[in-house]
């Protein structure tokens, strides 16, 4: 994704021009806004309330977001056309929670997630027609086209996917945080789960660790509400999950706004570089059902879905903030979205070029290359084998 505003001005937006001669001079001016709703904390004094923030870093949250979007709803229509097949889980409504991490930390520090991964790779520097290509299969998507939805990755920026099973991600991003310290890097690790996994006791023993060892570990809970069909309340007797540590501090954040989330995770990165981890809980909400396959409206109401979508839709905050600030006009934010539905368009024809992976793939990518490993009986006295 081109995490760029003036990108996306010259490819796309030539009536967007107008507005960025206009900024030029003051793009980067100070702007100091107070956060939606007050941090939460436990067992730790939280950030302030006001964050600094410029013109340009606005324009571009804006538009990444509504890229982010624009991105998702796509993907709906490609599942239901069946061009994407198997799971689909989509992130439309929580993007603050990927646009404002991204603001906060370098590609040197690592992030690994569920299956609701899309976004956060994009966010990474991933490209629309990699993500596409994935989703439908195809052998120049981002994982050549085996992993699917859940599976997306990005190594060289330090995206370590997209998995599947529930709760699996957090252990072994501790072991990531842990060879950061051991290396005596300066970076921290994103462990990133959903509240439907906020129960898990692989949770509890990876976070256990990363407390006797003082690791520069960073769990986000996403708290989107639902854990799949099942409400927070009904699945968790203590839903307070930033004060699930215990003996970790924690902080609760309004996961939809973009602004409190760059806040919560610099903070969160100075502390653990020095002091071990801490969990963030990010209060957000899918719009979309749990997967493709959940219409998502018989668990909760439509009148609660479009109550969200009124008052805390992370993009529409966002405008909100730059139209109050005179930044740029209804019309120009108009023209960004319009350019990002080209976009996100473009890349959907170009990855449907894109053929399938050989049948023969199927047997590749199953044992790490290059390492000379050698297979021997039980008593180690005949080689059995060598392995590439």
């Amino acid at each position: 994704m081109a995490l760029s505003t003036i990108r996306t001005v010259n490819h796309l937006l030539k009536p967007f021009t107008a507005a960025t001669h206009r900024l030029s001079s003051d793009s980067n001016a100070t702007i100091n806004v107070e956060i939606s709703k007050p941090y939460t904390a436990h067992n730790i004094d939280p950030p302030s309330s006001i964050v600094e923030t410029t013109p340009n870093e606005l324009m571009t949250f804006f538009s990444d977001m509504a890229e982010l979007r624009r991105m998702e709803i796509a993907a709906d229509s490609l599942y239901k056309a069946k061009l994407i097949r198997g799971f689909c889980h989509l992130y439309d409504g929580q993007e603050a929670v990927a646009i404002g991490m991204e603001a906060a930390i370098t590609k040197k520090d690592c992030i690994i997630t569920a299956y609701r991964d899309h976004c956060i790779f994009l966010a990474r520097g991933g490209g629309l027609v990699e993500s596409f290509a994935e989703l439908m299969g195809r052998k120049d998507g981002c994982s050549k086209g085996k992993g699917g939805s859940m599976h997306f990755y990005k190594k060289d920026s330090g995206f370590y996917g997209g998995h599947g099973i529930v709760g699996a991600q957090v252990p072994l991003g501790i072991g990531i945080s842990f060879a950061q310290k051991y290396n005596k890097e300066d970076h921290v690790t994103f462990a990133m789960y959903g509240d439907g996994a906020a129960n898990q006791g692989q949770l509890f023993e990876a976070l256990n660790m990363a407390a006797l060892w003082d690791l520069p570990a960073i769990l986000v809970c996403e708290n989107n509400h639902y854990g799949m069909g099942t409400a927070e309340w009904r699945a968790a007797k203590s839903p307070a999950y930033y004060k699930r540590g215990d003996y970790v501090p924690g902080l609760k954040v309004d996961g939809m706004d973009a602004l409190a989330v760059k806040q919560a995770c610099k903070f969160a990165k100075d502390h653990v570089l020095t002091k071990g981890p801490i969990i963030l809980e990010m209060d957000t909400y899918r719009y979309h059902g749990h997967s493709m396959s959940d219409p998502g409206s018989t668990y909760r109401t439509r009148d609660e879905i479009s109550g969200v979508r009124g008052e805390r839709d992370p993009v529409e905050r966002i405008r909100n903030l730059i139209l109050d600030h005179n930044i740029a006009t209804e019309q120009e934010l108009k023209d960004i979205e319009k350019g990002k539905r080209k976009v996100v368009d473009e890349a959907i024809a170009k990855a449907k070029e894109i053929p399938m992976p050989d049948p023969s793939d199927l047997f590749t990518n199953v044992y790490v290359k290059g390492f000379g490993v050698e297979v021997f009986g039980a008593d180690r006295k005949e080689l059995r084998s060598t392995l590439p």
